[in-house]
């Protein structure tokens, strides 16, 4: 009878044992982890990230300067844009006069962008000097700098 005692306590013992193993009690912290890469932030530091951000802000400069069409060339002017390492504007580029308020901002922005990512990265460019035009026709709808 002891033996039929011991063995049933021993049994009970035992799978008690194992019935709390299988319990699962995950204390681990998902900051500690590691992250799928599409989840990660994108490193603000990295030179993808900061090009990424000029195609964004130019793109954006874009985008609302295409929303009108060019019909009469005297309701358009053009600015310089962008930053060449070396000094001076990338390029030049049309709007309509009655975005300037719009514009002009982003574009300063963009140029001042540019000129940061340039010594932040130690960007060479060729330096020579973009050519400014002389104004600007309107051809299909489109803004079209004249250049002598």
């Amino acid at each position: 009878m002891k033996k039929k005692l011991f063995t049933a306590t021993f049994l009970s013992i035992f799978l008690l044992a194992i019935f709390v193993s299988c319990k699962s009690t995950s204390n681990l912290d998902d900051s500690t982890l590691p992250k799928d890469i599409s989840e990660r932030p994108s490193d603000e530091n990295s030179k993808k990230y900061d090009e990424a951000l000029l195609d964004e802000l130019r793109n954006d400069i874009e985008s609302i300067i295409s929303k009108d069409n060019c019909t009469k060339s005297s309701e358009w002017t053009f600015s310089a844009m962008g930053s060449k390492a070396c000094g001076g504007p990338t390029k030049y580029i049309a709007y309509p006069r009655k975005l300037e308020n719009t514009i002009k901002p982003k574009i300063s922005n963009y140029t001042q962008k540019m000129s940061e990512y340039n010594k932040k990265y130690n960007i060479t460019s060729d330096c020579m000097m973009t050519t400014e035009p002389t104004g600007v026709r309107c051809d299909n709808g489109n803004a079209v700098l004249i250049y002598q």
